[in-house]
């Protein structure tokens, strides 16, 4: 398992080595999803049982693979 950014990892056993929150099989994918299609973070976090610093730290790692 590789830290690649605060609370996303990636591990080529879980998920196929897609980006996740750490301590989940919750790929970041899925969080910027929800949130892009309108579900609120407070809904995202209760869905999957995230705190709200996994939350942000998905959105974080999205925008800075976006920039790239």
């Amino acid at each position: 398992m590789i830290q690649i950014a605060p609370h996303v990892v990636v591990d080529d056993e879980i998920l196929a080595g897609k980006p996740i929150v750490q301590g989940t099989r919750i790929p970041v994918s899925l969080v910027v999803g929800q949130i892009a299609s309108d579900e609120s973070m407070e809904t995202v976090m209760e869905e999957y049982a995230l705190t709200r610093e996994q939350v942000l730290a998905a959105l974080a790692y999205a925008a800075t693979v976006v920039e790239e």
